[in-house]
């Protein structure tokens, strides 16, 4: 039978091993428990575009900042090439199922001793030449047959683990749009705390020159100018720390996109407000997560990866057959290469078989089996894990908005009562121990104000993350699904 014959009855007799990967199913409940207030703030507003999620904000700059991260971030840049390293791997897995071909060539020319044993018998020959020339050309082509699907089971990983790396890339990328953004709302917020605090040294300066006047006049004790004086000290130490927390923001927003800390702080530099989160609706309910959440994808084509991995370990029980051949010329003389006295050919049939190695076979499979178990427990508690991230998001959301509110309403109390107890002070009504305590509550009343305020945009922020938005998830598919081969 010839080769041909061989490899034709072989491929039409070849089987696949492996288990078939069936994609795992999920029950998501039908709405968020938090879904049903945010919906409800939502109802009547704007709807946000999900993939842009940042432009919603209404803060040019925010807006600005985030593309420019999701341009020029290095971590970005590492997932991206490791995307290209994914996908020259299917490209090779692609390759191997086909033939190979390689075309050699050489040229020799040796100059025989006549002092070794093999030279003193050529040389005692007729026609003996002590030089002698070699030319050679060939073309080979090697094929090993796929006969129980191994090598599709190896391309099938190669393109999971591609698809699970695209996914993993997508989900970077939303991570540095969402702290990006989450850490412009830190500066701001920090900002407008310093705004704050420095605002009450200046009033508790005013408060201590007008102690210290009264002193000099004796119409007030020394201890209410030592009080006046420990309260601005407290006041003046809270600036430091939060002049040190704003920098540290800074700087991690610089390398965030890919500077040296320091290179944003012009643009900075000047107070903004906090800005407003838009509306958060709940998008769909925990079904769409599962289809627009990048790490519940890449968790799950690391599933399927895994899954191709016991077809590849179990291929291994089977022979393995390959095809060889070789045409070419070879001679002696420049000359006659090409004549047909100097073509040569050969045809190889090979088998590989591990037929005494099944024990190792068996622990290799057990241990692509294990494998999989792992993947399948990692794609159930990602999806888990998405679920509580929704959840918690819509929770902080929803609860910093109303102590913000609260909050609102609190400082316009307290900066009421301040006016009426400073009055009372002037007017020898009140104790200084009064205006201190009002003036400590105020300014504690609006730095909570504040973190909430901040709160609640970053909660926002946290909820467009955990909603999967910032990519067109079904753009992308397309994309992957043409490129996909």
């Amino acid at each position: 039978m010839s080769l041909i014959a061989v490899s034709t009855a072989a491929l039409l007799g070849g089987c696949a091993v492996g288990p078939a990967y069936v994609a795992p199913q999920m029950t998501a409940p039908p709405a968020y428990l938090g879904g049903a207030a945010v919906d409800a703030k939502a109802e009547g507003a704007a709807a946000v575009d999900l993939v842009h999620w940042w432009r919603s904000f209404d803060d040019a700059l925010l807006a600005s900042l985030v593309e420019r991260a999701l341009a020029q971030n290095l971590d970005l840049q590492q997932a991206r090439a490791r995307v290209g390293q994914a996908r020259a791997a299917l490209r090779h897995a692609n390759a191997d199922l086909l033939p190979a071909g390689q075309v050699s060539g050489q040229a020799s020319e040796s100059w025989q001793s006549l002092e070794t044993p093999q030279g003193r018998i050529a040389s005692a020959l007729p026609g003996f030449e002590r030089e002698a020339q070699g030319y050679e050309l060939n073309l080979g082509a090697s094929w090993e047959l796929d006969l129980f699907g191994g090598k599709d089971a190896a391309r099938d990983t190669a393109r999971a683990d591609w698809q699970a790396s695209a996914a993993a890339a997508v989900a970077a990328r939303l991570a540095v749009a969402a702290q990006t953004a989450d850490t412009y709302v830190a500066v701001r917020g920090l900002q407008a705390r310093l705004a704050v605090a420095r605002g009450q040294q200046d009033v508790q300066q005013r408060l201590v020159d007008l102690v210290a006047l009264q002193v000099r006049k004796g119409v007030a004790a020394e201890l209410q100018l030592r009080q006046a004086e420990g309260a601005l000290a407290q006041v003046r130490a809270a600036v430091p720390e939060l002049e040190q927390g704003l920098e540290i923001a800074m700087n991690a927003l610089d390398i965030l996109l890919g500077v040296q800390p320091g290179s944003t702080r012009p643009e900075l530099a000047a107070a903004a407000p906090i800005p407003v989160p838009p509306a958060v609706s709940s998008a769909g309910g925990p079904p769409a997560l599962l289809r627009r959440r990048p790490d519940i994808i890449a968790a799950e084509r690391t599933l399927a990866a895994s899954n191709a991995r016991i077809g590849v370990a179990m291929a291994e029980y089977y022979p393995k057959f390959s095809l060889g051949g070789l045409l070419g010329t070879a001679t002696m003389g420049l000359g006659g290469l090409f004549g047909g006295n100097a073509t040569q050919a050969s045809g190889i049939l090979g088998l590989r078989w591990r037929l005494f190695d099944f024990g190792r076979i068996d622990a290799e499979i057990a241990a692509a089996r294990g494998r999989n178990a792992e993947a399948l427990a990692a794609y159930r508690l990602t999806v888990l894990r998405a679920s509580e991230d929704v959840e918690n998001a819509f929770s902080g959301l929803v609860k910093q908005q109303a102590r913000a509110q609260i909050l609102s309403e609190g400082e316009l109390s307290l900066g009421k009562a301040r006016a009426s107890v400073f009055a009372a002070y002037k007017g020898g009504v009140s104790s200084l121990l009064d205006v201190l305590d009002t003036e400590r509550r105020l300014l504690e009343n609006r730095d909570s104000g504040i973190q909430a305020r901040a709160a609640a945009a970053r909660a926002a922020i946290a909820s467009f993350r955990a909603l999967g938005g910032g990519w067109d998830a079904q753009a992308t598919f397309r994309g992957a699904a043409a490129s996909g081969h």
